[in-house]
């Protein structure tokens, strides 16, 4: 294989991906837009009622597995809009009101997307009196009204969406940049291994389910469907995990990871041990950088939901280290991209027809 699987078609198609606005609840923008790329390389694809999308390798098999990622990203509601034009928000999901203040933002209104700001006081008029830590009690929304009729009429309405409006960059060409990498970054690298899969003329012996999920933000809602949908034998899931080498982050309490050094392998009682086995010897055989993690009680990503469902689904976590998780400039290395997308893809050429992960019988 060669030194890089990344074609310029492929980037592209990531670039857009990440640009594109798919926060919790409204992902079918984005979902159409993965499935379009994912068509090629698949037999056949389906969704579900609340939009999770999923393709198909060789159908109709009677052992299945489930490659995975989700695809919303965190936003906020337009919850009260006051009398002089100014609008206040509700989370959806896990935003930080504490990036939020000069951030620019589109309010995805009835009339279309309406362009507004983040409007905070001048550091030349706060005081130690009143200057407080941006809350979701107090940070604002400014679209350029006056009155609450007139945002109206822009087609705003309680319960908008709005998202940020940052954009995909490539930082020293080793850093991808941009919104909702957390975990479009995932979404991206299994469509990949369905591209490797194709190109590479591979035939597997089981049903290969490629899974986008929607709803992890609000309690992997999502994953939690769409495995009963499924009801897979084996899910590898992929997610962000943190960077801990940024300052202000204390390893010892959080782990010691580092952007380029490789994907985080998760170990903790929702990984069953004997797949992650099986990742960790595919990792050593096919010389793929790994750095290992611990979890107490559950990853908090959608490998729960798979591994905790239908009697037990033999499942797995594979992350990549992210810088400034739930802000508008998430970083991924672009190394751990590749080498998760390697991982996965090596790791299922070692899985078996009706392999039997128990641990005994």
């Amino acid at each position: 294989m060669a030194k890089s699987i990344l074609d310029k078609a492929s980037l592209a198609f990531f670039e857009n991906y990440i640009n594109n606005f798919s926060p919790t609840g409204f992902e079918s923008p984005g979902q159409k837009l993965w499935l379009d790329y994912l068509f090629p390389y698949i037999d056949e694809y389906g969704v579900d009622n609340y939009g999770t999308a999923y393709g198909v390798v060789n159908p109709g098999q009677e052992y299945r597995v489930v490659i995975e990622a989700h695809a919303d990203e965190i936003a906020w509601f337009v919850h009260y809009i006051t009398d002089d034009g100014f609008i206040y928000l509700r989370k959806n999901g896990g935003s930080d009101p504490l990036i939020a203040p000069s951030k620019r933002v589109l309010i995805h209104g009835e009339k279309g997307p309406v362009r507004a700001v983040f409007g905070w006081p001048a550091i030349h008029i706060r005081s130690k009196a009143n200057a407080k830590a941006p809350s979701i009690t107090n940070i604002f929304l400014d679209c350029g009204c006056r009155s609450k009729v007139e945002v109206q009429e822009l087609g705003v309405h309680i319960g908008a969406i709005v998202t940020f409006d940052d954009q995909f960059e490539i930082l020293n060409n080793k850093y991808f940049v941009g919104r909702a990498m957390d975990n479009r970054a995932g979404g991206f690298a299994i469509s990949q291994v369905a591209r490797l899969l194709k190109k590479n003329k591979d035939k597997l012996p089981y049903s290969l389910y490629i899974v986008n999920s929607v709803q992890e933000e609000v309690g992997l809602r999502g994953a939690s469907m769409i495995t009963d949908t499924i009801q897979p034998d084996v899910a590898i899931v992929t997610d962000v995990g943190h960077d801990t080498s940024t300052p202000m982050i204390d390893s010892k309490v959080h782990g010691d990871f580092r952007g380029g050094d490789g994907p985080l392998i998760t170990y903790g009682p929702p990984v069953h041990n004997n797949l992650l086995k099986l990742i960790i010897d595919t990792a050593a055989k096919k010389k793929i950088p790994i750095q290992r993690e611990a979890i107490s009680r559950s990853t908090g990503t959608d490998t729960d939901a798979f591994a905790y469902s239908n009697g037990g689904v033999v499942s797995a976590l594979i992350s990549f280290p992210l810088k400034y998780m739930h802000t508008t400039v998430e970083m991924v290395h672009r190394d751990d991209l590749e080498n998760a997308i390697k991982l996965i893809y090596y790791s299922l050429l070692n899985i078996e027809a009706n392999h039997d992960f128990r641990y005994f019988s």
